[in-house]
């Protein structure tokens, strides 16, 4: 009788140990990385649909549709930060803040950023550096770009946090009316550990 042939004894125990070895790998190994984009975004510059109306802009300061795939294991909630590095402040400028998104949640849909209703709750729109001037209808709604002329193109940072925290403010012993800068400490800094990870993006304008 002819004896299988060394291949052919290695299909089934090979097979079972090459699935073993692949679930034995961490999810984000599988999945692929932790990713933010938007569609309205894709070619890396804003519409005057995103633009703010006001400050000598003219847009419809439509917040842009965000979307996200491979949240981290672990993951509680979600924070949002939109950051303008190049305003001539001395210290950037802060244009949408988001906290406490439900895991869960892989997307904000276009206008999501324009008023609290928008957002899934238990989200909030947090401080930006248009709070208190009108300009985005209501404290902690989104607030478009708008540099001033001539400035060459400015570069607006999106960024989105992966939080092993379920309530940002309390876990970071922060106000909840507190300065995205104060928040981007508890981020970056503050909860250490508790932030598992973050993903971002970078979308320009000027006029």
């Amino acid at each position: 009788m002819k004896m299988p042939s060394a291949k052919l004894l290695c299909v089934l125990p090979c097979a079972t140990a090459l699935a073993v070895s692949l679930s034995a790998l961490p999810a984000a190994a599988q999945k692929g990385p932790f990713m933010l984009s938007s569609p309205d975004l894709r070619m890396g510059t804003f519409d005057n649909k995103f633009v703010l109306n006001g400050f000598g802009c003219q847009g419809d300061n439509v917040s842009p549709a965000l979307v996200w795939q491979n949240v981290p294991a672990g993951t509680k909630s979600l924070a949002l930060q939109v950051f303008d590095p190049d305003a001539p402040t001395g210290a950037g400028f802060w244009h949408w803040t988001v906290y406490n998104i439900p895991p869960t949640v892989t997307s904000l849909p276009q206008g999501a950023g324009n008023s609290a209703a928008g957002l899934p709750a238990p989200a909030y729109g947090g401080a930006t550096d248009y709070s208190d001037t009108g300009a985005t209808g209501g404290n902690g709604n989104y607030g478009g770009p708008c540099p001033p002329q001539a400035d060459k193109p400015h570069r607006y940072i999106f960024t989105l946090y992966a939080l092993a925290v379920d309530d940002l403010p309390k876990a970071g012993g922060i106000p909840k009316t507190g300065s995205p800068s104060l928040y981007s400490f508890v981020l970056n800094k503050g909860l250490g550990a508790n932030m598992i990870e973050k993903a971002s993006f970078t979308a320009t304008y000027g006029r």
